[in-house]
C-alpha cells in the first residue's frame, strides 16, 4: 500500500510554479511541442514534480510525434493510477501519480511494442533525475 501525500491547495500553490499547479492540480495541459522534456534524451528517471515519486525511465521514452514526452510503460505500475476522463468532449484515460493524485497526462493504446501504450505526459508534471 502506498502512503498518500496530501496537501492543501495553498500548500500546493506554494510548492509549485503556476504552470505546474495548473497542470498537476487543476488537470491542465501544456501546449504541444513546448515542454522541457519533449526532446530530452538524457538517461535517468522521470519523477512526479509534486511528490518526487519515480514514474518513468528514459529507457521507455520515445518520440511519438504527439508534442509531449511519451513513454511505452511506467517504471512501476504501482506508482501511477488511471481514471476515465470525458472532459473536452473526448473519451480518454487520465494518468495520475498514485502517491499525490497529480494529473500527469493521458495514456492511449497506440504506442510501440512491447506494450502498445503511449503515456503522453506533460513536462511540467515531471522532474528528470540523471542516471549516475
Amino acid at each position: 500500500m502506498i502512503d498518500k501525500v496530501k496537501k492543501t491547495k495553498e500548500a500546493w500553490r506554494e510548492a509549485l510554479t503556476p504552470e505546474q499547479y495548473k497542470i498537476c492540480r487543476e488537470k491542465g495541459t501544456e501546449p504541444a511541442f513546448s515542454g522541457e522534456y519533449y526532446h530530452h534524451e538524457a538517461p535517468g528517471t522521470y519523477h512526479c514534480v509534486c511528490c518526487g515519486t519515480s514514474l518513468f525511465s528514459s529507457e521507455a521514452k520515445y518520440d511519438s510525434g504527439s508534442g509531449w514526452p511519451s513513454f511505452f510503460k511506467p517504471l512501476d505500475e504501482a506508482h501511477i493510477q488511471t481514471e476515465k476522463d470525458q472532459s473536452h468532449g473526448m473519451a480518454r484515460i487520465e494518468v495520475l501519480c498514485a502517491v499525490c493524485d497529480a494529473h500527469l497526462g493521458h495514456v492511449f493504446p497506440d504506442g510501440p511494442e512491447p506494450t502498445h501504450q503511449r503515456y503522453c505526459i506533460n513536462s511540467a508534471a515531471l522532474k528528470h533525475k540523471e542516471k549516475a
